[in-house]
């Protein structure tokens, strides 16, 4: 137990993470991790749009604990949870969800756009997906997820914003009714809230096959890299680094920032080509991955330490949890067998 202030953040395990991961959320963690109480969660519940892929998941959270240990998070210092062995998290959604009405869920753009993606596949497909009840339920345990550490303060993307305020009006709406129980959580926007893919047509993401992995080796980042898509027509055509790709890249990942400079200067007078700028931009992603890579490898050749890491975690994490739904069962008067 500690005196600090709580932070509960996480991913859905649907895979290895990638860069948009590090730069939107990673990257934040690791400062974060040395001054507050941080539970990091890996979001099994809430990945129900893979419910005909479940060995997906499964592996997915041994891959997402493997790249939490490789850009460095302590998980000794922090808590790596997995969601679905904390039966708490249940147990509190299913309270709330007595007390939630579905307008406020309806609200959440979120919710829509991943309901319309459900129903109208983005690879083409003309097979719809019928829309799961966990569809609608998953806002609510992402409530209940935040809520659970009584967490002071969430690192979110961007597009997690409706998510934390819908957290905070729960909040509200609780502990007027009843016991002063939650904190209302702040939204933490990490240094670059959107990374763009590789395609420069959307966010990075697994299911638009136009992400680099941290785990992808040298050769596949340059490759990756080289493929990237490019505004310009022509090396010699002036252009605006501020909505090229590689130069969002740069920005994030590369800490030459005299070269970074000196290139975009260059580009905006059309006196430098994509090539080059690729180029500079594949060997300072490799050199930012390199121990990246490193300490995967090392972590994945002793798999019974990140067993331990996600065993030791979430067992802390359940000791808080308990005491918050003690809270609740308090606030609600639930506690039947006490009465007489």
């Amino acid at each position: 137990m500690t005196s600090k202030k709580r932070i509960l953040t996480g991913i859905r395990p649907t895979g290895a993470l990638h860069l948009g991961h590090y730069a939107g959320a990673l990257e934040n963690w690791l400062k974060l991790q040395h001054e507050y109480d941080c539970s990091f969660l890996i979001a099994d519940y809430q990945v129900s749009d893979y419910a005909d892929d479940i060995a997906r998941v499964r592996d997915a959270v041994w891959e997402v604990a493997l790249d939490w240990l490789a850009v460095g998070l302590d998980p000794v210092e922090s808590s790596f949870v997995i969601e679905s062995l904390v039966p708490e998290h249940a147990e509190l959604t299913t309270w709330l969800g007595w007390f939630l009405p579905v307008s406020m869920l309806a609200r959440n753009p979120t919710l829509k756009a991943e309901m319309e993606s459900l129903e109208n596949p983005e690879d083409g497909s003309s097979e719809r997906k019928s829309v799961p009840v966990a569809f609608y339920t998953y806002p609510v345990m992402q409530v209940a997820n935040i809520l659970m550490p009584r967490a002071h303060l969430v690192p979110v993307g961007e597009d997690q914003l409706p998510h934390i305020e819908l957290t905070r009006e729960t909040a509200r709406r609780f502990n007027h009714r009843f016991k002063e129980v939650f904190p209302e959580p702040e939204a933490l926007i990490g240094r670059i809230p959107r990374l763009v893919g590789i395609d420069g047509q959307a966010k990075m993401s697994k299911s638009k096959n136009n992400a680099i992995y941290l785990k992808d080796d040298a050769d596949m980042v340059t490759r990756k890299v080289m493929s990237m898509y490019t505004p310009r027509m022509s090396a010699t055509e002036p252009g605006d680094p501020d909505v090229t790709p590689a130069f969002m890249y740069h920005d994030a990942f590369n800490h030459d920032r005299e070269e970074v400079e000196r290139l975009k200067e260059r580009y905006r007078k059309g006196a430098v080509g994509d090539v080059e700028v690729k180029r500079k931009l594949a060997v300072a992603l490799n050199d930012f991955l390199d121990p990246i890579r490193e300490r995967r490898a090392r972590y994945e050749a002793d798999m019974p330490a990140v067993r331990d890491a996600l065993a030791s975690g979430t067992e802390r994490y359940r000791t808080i949890a308990r005491q918050t739904m003690e809270m609740v069962r308090d606030a609600l008067d639930l506690n039947y067998l006490e009465r007489y």
